[in-house]
Formats: C-alpha cells, sequence, structure tokens
C-alpha cells in the first residue's frame, strides 16, 4: 500500500489479450471461447514450425533462381573500354558527388562500333577510357550479378517466405474468429429470445 491506497496492479495488453484465452474451468467461458484458444495455440505453433520452413523454401527459390541469372548473366553479358567521345553533362548531384551523362564509344563483342551514353564521374575528359557492361549485340547493360548480390536476394527471400506465413496464419486466425463470432452471436439471440421476456415483461 502507498499512502494508505492499495496498489493496483499492472493490466497490460497482453494479459488482457489472454485474460478470456485460458484454458481453465472457469464456469463463465463458453464453448467458443475455448475454441478459439485452441485454434489461437494451433496457429502459434504453425508459425514456429512453419516459418523457418517456409523461410528455408522461399530462399532456396530465391537463390536458384538469382544463381541461374547470375550465370546467364556472366554469360552474355561482356566489359569493354569505350572511348569518351564529347564532354560531359551534369545530370544530378547525390551526397555532393556530381555525375554525369556522357557520350562514349566502343567496339562491340561482334565487332561493329557502337556509339550510346553511360554514367560518369565528374571531371571526365574527351578522349578518357571508361569500362562499359554490354549485351553481345552492343546494347548497354548493367554489370552481372555476383556472389554477394545472390546471398542478398536470399535473404530477402526468406525474409519473404516468414512475412508470408505469418499472413496466411493472421488470416486464417481472422477468418476463424470471425466464424466464432457469428456462433456466439447466433447463441446470444437464443439466449435472449429464452431469458428476454422475463426482462422486459409489462405490467
Amino acid at each position: 500500500m502507498v499512502g494508505g491506497r492499495r496498489r493496483e496492479p499492472r493490466v497490460t495488453l497482453m494479459s488482457r489479450f489472454m485474460r478470456g484465452r485460458r484454458l481453465d474451468r472457469n464456469p463463465l467461458r463458453r464453448v467458443s471461447d475455448r475454441a478459439e484458444t485452441v485454434a489461437l495455440m494451433l496457429l502459434v505453433a504453425a508459425f514456429l514450425v512453419g516459418a523457418p520452413l517456409a523461410a528455408l523454401a522461399s530462399g532456396a527459390r530465391v537463390h536458384a533462381m538469382a544463381q541461374r541469372a547470375e550465370v546467364s548473366q556472366q554469360a552474355s553479358r561482356h566489359q569493354v573500354m569505350a572511348t569518351v567521345v564529347n564532354a560531359p553533362t551534369a545530370v544530378a548531384v547525390d551526397s555532393g558527388n556530381l555525375d554525369s551523362v556522357i557520350q562514349v564509344r566502343w567496339m562491340a563483342p561482334d565487332g561493329r562500333t557502337v556509339t550510346g551514353q553511360v554514367i560518369a564521374a565528374t571531371g571526365t575528359q574527351a578522349g578518357a577510357k571508361v569500362p562499359v557492361w554490354t549485351t553481345s549485340g552492343g546494347q548497354v547493360v548493367g554489370p552481372p550479378l555476383i556472389d554477394s548480390q545472390v546471398t542478398a536476394l536470399t535473404t530477402l527471400g526468406e525474409v519473404f517466405g516468414a512475412i508470408a506465413s505469418a499472413v496466411l496464419l493472421a488470416l486464417v486466425g481472422l477468418l476463424v474468429r470471425r466464424s466464432l463470432n457469428r456462433r456466439r452471436m447466433a447463441s446470444w439471440d437464443v439466449d435472449w429470445r429464452a431469458t428476454g421476456p422475463r426482462w422486459t415483461t409489462r405490467r
């Protein structure tokens, strides 16, 4: 007791949530309440077991797809040294670093001379050599995937798998709760029809 007053126990959201979801012998606990508790326990168990499995399966799928893309890109993309043919034009400022669009010319893998535009650092002068990734047809592309990017994509796939399993189980839980609420309302309606007239009898 503090200052002659009894200190009330602190009620948290979790304790309030679990108050009506206990498997005890409380006579006020309805069958639907116990069914909801069992369903909640099953959903939690399903998440604890299923989320890691879903994460591993999703990660393995993404890893396989990323590895195939890595192999394909490394086989089809080529790095060539291109020559800058004009003065750069500043287009963007990012964290104080000014990048430029420059026009370059390079020799495609099939022997053709190709001219195109790429992004280069400020200060790149005409006649300078810059590395450019191209396809076999001479089109400018980004660099191929590397192992660290494949690993990052795999991790994202695992996270997505766990989140997807959680969302799916949450939707199942909402459907179960909705169904139980309908049964509760129907039960209350039946009980009220039986007891209501006793409370609303007119004299």
